[in-house]
């Protein structure tokens, strides 16, 4: 009979503010006879800005581009660049002590949505099997953050239920809308559903419904002034932020020396040149680069994804879906749905 799915957790401290570790050579290092006999394993990360890239990206990236890639969410989301979730004075969901350390790391955030990162994935556990561990916001005013990472190990998945979420929408084509929101009763829902099917371990699958377009699902943090005002900024101008370091010398040249102009107009294509290959849009932007802003799809140039997954976790009596303490399922819209309507199709698995 196998062994029942084993779980451990480590801590990680950051060097640097925006780098990657790979994550399944640290718990073998450590864990390495434990894990050794499972086939197959989940990771988990408590945090909104720092998270797992999915296998499939991998995949897609090669090994090769994966630096590119982390260095173009970079470029998108420059530090600083005027983000409302940074204005802590008008942050009405902290008091001034809270005010005083809380990080403003709105670029972290918004690379961490569009960037694709995920903090619930599952690999194979086999040598030559990388987990990158991203952290987007590891070191705040010169102190490196602690990181709660956990590993399940485990023979295989068996689906033990599915569901069905049908999500209201305001009518607005931007829209965002945070499932775990009491008014809209959808993540008690999915509790209540966790809890009738005796789950130990498992993951909870949350995709778009077939047919569902112009939207995407992630897990980050809900709060106002990111959700409404930053993420909106992003769907309807998608390099709107990174257009903040050039605007200036673009918008009036004049008054910038030659040189410092030519040094914006280089830097600013380079970045387009070579990370945006990397995102997979192709063609050149050039002229339209200095001309203005760039309009450019949501779809097209992010790696905004149609699904999430969930760890589950029971105590002996109860299970049900685990968060860290800010993180929230989130469905995003930047077209408006037909009937203001969209559906999940949820499924539960039970890890053994």
């Amino acid at each position: 009979m196998a062994p029942p799915p084993l779980e451990l957790s480590l801590e990680l401290s950051a060097r640097e503010r925006f780098e990657m570790v790979e994550l399944r050579s640290r718990f073998s290092s450590e864990h390495d006879e434990s894990l050794a006999s499972y086939p197959r394993c989940l990771y988990w990360s408590a945090h909104t800005t720092a998270g797992f890239l999915d296998r499939s990206l991998i995949r897609d990236l090669g090994s090769d581009h994966i630096s590119a890639y982390l260095e173009t969410l970079r470029q998108i989301f420059p530090e600083g660049a005027g983000y409302a979730h940074d204005r802590l004075e008008r942050r009405t969901d902290l008091d001034a002590a809270q005010r005083a350390v809380e990080p403003r790391n709105g670029d972290s955030h918004l690379a961490f949505i569009t960037g694709g990162l995920q903090p619930c994935v599952t690999h194979p556990n086999r040598a030559g099997e990388s987990v990158c561990f991203v952290d987007l916001d590891g070191v705040n005013d010169g102190r490196p953050r602690r990181r709660q990472t956990r590993v399940i190990g485990f023979h295989r998945e068996t689906v033990a239920g599915q569901m069905r979420l049908r999500v209201p929408l305001s009518g607005h084509s931007i829209d965002s809308v945070n499932l775990k929101s009491p008014a809209l009763g959808l993540y008690e829902q999915l509790a209540e559903f966790v809890a009738r099917s005796d789950v130990d371990k498992g993951r909870l699958h949350i995709a778009l419904g077939r047919g569902e377009h112009d939207a995407a699902l992630t897990i980050n943090e809900f709060e106002t002034l990111l959700m409404k005002y930053d993420l909106a900024a992003v769907l309807k101008n998608p390099l709107r932020f990174m257009a903040e370091e050039y605007r200036q010398a673009l918008a009036n040249p004049r008054a910038v020396p030659g040189k410092a102009l030519g040094y914006a107009q280089y830097d600013l294509v380079r970045v387009l040149n070579t990370g945006l290959k990397t995102l997979g849009l192709r063609g050149s932007l050039l002229e339209r680069v200095l001309a203005r802003t760039l309009a450019v799809p949501v779809a097209r140039l992010f790696r905004v994804r149609r699904s999430i997954s969930v760890l589950v976790t029971g105590d002996g009596s109860r299970s049900g879906p685990v968060e860290g303490v800010y993180q929230s399922p989130i469905l995003i819209q930047w077209q408006r749905a037909p009937r203001d309507m969209r559906e999940l199709d949820v499924t539960l698995y039970r890890l053994e």
